[in-house]
């Protein structure tokens, strides 16, 4: 079967990095290129740590640093539920690679200009990114196939009452890709918060044995300290929805809605608004997905990290 060109878009961020091991263990992909943001912390860190999940993983592709910060707003970070490195926990290697000269969107451009087949962009991160290369390159929206993102929320928010992080961070980035016409699909907190991984699973995760598993499973050791706090039951591994959407969508339950993303409330600034109803009669421009079979997710997970090599407990 044909590979899937994607290129990986995120700010890691604990829920990011596991979102990389899922997309560099799946066969179906074909990974060009990494790309950095600004958002779970300073555009500084989220590279480096890129760079440090790569080299764990043994993904040899270019990386590519973004903007140091949001397109019109001052940046958002969050060492509060990531730590001050913003993917605190483990040990990690060092990176293999430094970033190229390149900012991230004229980077992607190229990567998209040249490669035959239209790309797929996953975003685990605010969309700064992609709304730069949409707005210095229109002429290639066509060659992007699809955008799987993880951000925003139907029913509502976790940064503010209405506002998902991502989102929030750069509410101006969202509204643009969501308006571009590019076929979306959401991973928002509607159904990232129902992706828990329990401590149980986490051993499952740490029997595997190598090096990525018992890595991953101090990463979810150390993002469940922050949720359970808030009485969440596990960790709730919201990007890795956003690579599951695309290598595994049957165990997903979506729905196709016109959204809209809020860049002025007082309020509601950054939250996605969902013509749930059809009252707009505006044609849905976001496939939404709203539920999860959450064991099915965490046997992904597992055999993800299995692909990894045999260890001491596989």
């Amino acid at each position: 079967m044909k590979k899937i060109p994607v290129i990986l878009d995120g700010d890691p961020g604990h829920d990011d990095a596991i979102a990389w091991v899922l997309a560099r263990a799946m066969p179906g992909l074909d990974i060009l290129a990494v790309t950095t943001c600004c958002g779970n912390q300073t555009l500084e860190k989220t590279t480096y740590n890129a760079g440090r999940v790569m080299a764990l993983i043994g993904l040899d592709v270019p990386l590519a640093a973004g903007r140091e910060r949001p397109l019109l707003a001052e940046p958002i970070i969050a060492p509060s539920v990531h730590g001050v490195s913003g993917l605190d926990g483990p040990a990690l290697p060092e990176p293999d690679r430094q970033p190229v000269a390149e900012e991230a969107a004229a980077f992607m451009a190229r990567i998209i200009r040249e490669h035959e087949e239209a790309v797929v962009l996953i975003s685990t991160g605010p969309l700064t990114n992609i709304a730069a290369l949409l707005l210095l390159y229109p002429h290639l929206k066509n060659r992007v196939r699809h955008i799987y993102l993880m951000g925003g929320g139907i029913g509502h928010g976790n940064w503010t009452p209405a506002a998902e992080f991502n989102i929030l961070v750069d509410p101006e980035a969202a509204d643009l890709v969501f308006s571009s016409g590019i076929p979306l699909t959401m991973a928002g907190l509607d159904v990232t918060e129902r992706a828990l991984v329990f401590p149980e699973d986490f051993e499952r995760i740490r029997a595997v044995g190598n090096e990525v598993a018992r890595v991953t499973a101090e990463w979810l050791d150390y993002f469940y300290q922050f949720h359970q706090k808030l009485g969440y039951p596990g960790a709730p591994v919201h990007d890795a929805v956003a690579v599951t959407a695309l290598v595994r969508p049957d165990l997903l339950v979506m729905r196709d809605l016109f959204v809209e993303v809020e860049t002025r409330g007082d309020y509601c600034r950054g939250a996605t608004i969902g013509d749930s109803y059809g009252i707009t009669g505006k044609k849905p421009n976001v496939r939404c997905i709203m539920d999860i079979d959450r064991q099915a997710f965490v046997d992904l997970l597992v055999k993800a990290v299995s692909h990894y090599g045999k260890g001491a407990g596989a």
